[in-house]
């Protein structure tokens, strides 16, 4: 069933994380449909914010610029909110292990924080929480459905696991309405190309685009799916307008999967020029490799009718254009 955008038309939407790559996405498909759209974030620079991200839409918005750890700020920022897209977090796996704590109140003391905020102050609110595939850890069949094991090999997974849990428990307790979706790779216009705190492929494409050399760590065999952030919004607002999703845990993925030596093929091409090495893991990052994923998402198919629909070289041919145009605000032609 395709998602009836009326239910969003003049509702009160909070994104938390909103400033960044899906965040901004999400607000732009809400301002669309004429909703009132608040977005939250804290402009830390290692997270990914970025108010160029909102630029034609920055006067159809408000921006409140909080950390999601402020407790007290949080609490008024829910109150009389319709639906709640809580995005923010600290996505990188390699900061998780460096600096555990801050991933602990950004990924789980922070969630508990606004779900004490809904339940106190606003147990209307739908909610829908930005999980990850990561949870699963290294996988032991594929593709990975709901029902494999949760493993997490990170702080990160760990983190993003009870806070995921915390809004089922909330739903199934005390009635707040709230589903996760294990987000894959989601890539696409506005995600972080700095580093690899977000995805390894924004680094690919900045370098690529600088013409310098994309390295592919180990062998490159590592298969993965892959998620344009389009796709990814329309699983989001299907997962807030529809009760089915209430108290669920949703697998995103793709039919498509593809090795990472592949996947540098392809960009090169689509491109029209570039090339790749094979380098060794540096030990930090062989420590937490998941070697190959991908997701079986017929679970949200079947209850909320979600399947993306963007292949992954259409996704990739507009990433690239966009990075082209307006690489200027999002990277230092130095780095």
């Amino acid at each position: 069933m395709p998602l009836d955008d009326e239910i969003f038309f003049g509702s009160d939407v909070l994104v938390s994380g909103g400033l960044g790559f899906i965040g901004s996405s999400l607000a732009r498909r809400l301002v669309g449909v004429r909703a009132k759209v608040t977005l939250v974030d804290s402009l830390i620079p290692e997270y990914g914010g970025n108010l160029f991200n909102i630029h034609d839409i920055r006067d159809q918005v408000t921006v409140e610029l909080t950390d999601v750890r402020d407790a007290s700020a949080m609490a008024s920022l829910i109150k009389n909110r319709d639906f709640l897209f809580n995005l923010a977090g600290q996505t990188s796996h390699l900061d998780s292990m460096t600096d555990p704590l801050t991933d602990l109140n950004i990924n789980t003391a922070a969630q508990l924080h606004i779900l004490e905020a809904c339940r106190l102050h606003n147990r209307d609110v739908k909610i829908v929480f930005a999980s990850t595939r990561q949870v699963y850890g290294r996988p032991r069949y594929l593709p990975v459905d709901e029902t494999h094991p949760v493993n997490p090999i990170d702080v990160n997974g760990i983190n993003k696991l009870a806070g995921e849990w915390y809004h089922i428990l909330y739903n199934n307790v005390y009635k707040i309405r709230a589903c996760a979706l294990r987000l894959t790779n989601t890539y696409g216009p506005g995600m972080r190309v700095k580093d690899a705190r977000q995805t390894f492929l924004g680094v690919w494409i900045r370098n690529l685009i600088g013409g310098k050399t994309i390295y592919v760590f180990g062998s490159g065999e590592q298969r993965r799916d892959f998620n344009y952030v389009d796709d990814v919004v329309e699983a989001l607002l299907l997962a807030a307008a529809r009760s089915e999703s209430e108290g669920e845990v949703f697998n995103l993925g793709h039919s498509e999967h593809i090795s990472l030596k592949e996947l540098a093929a392809l960009l090169i091409r689509l491109n029209g020029s570039g090339h790749y090495e094979f380098v060794p893991f540096r030990p930090d990052r062989a420590a937490i490799d998941i070697g190959d994923y991908y997701s079986d998402f017929r679970k949200i198919d079947e209850s909320l009718g979600w399947s993306p629909r963007v292949s992954l070289e259409e996704g990739l041919r507009q990433t690239l254009e966009y990075y082209r145009k307006h690489h200027a605000h999002y990277w230092d032609s130095t780095l």
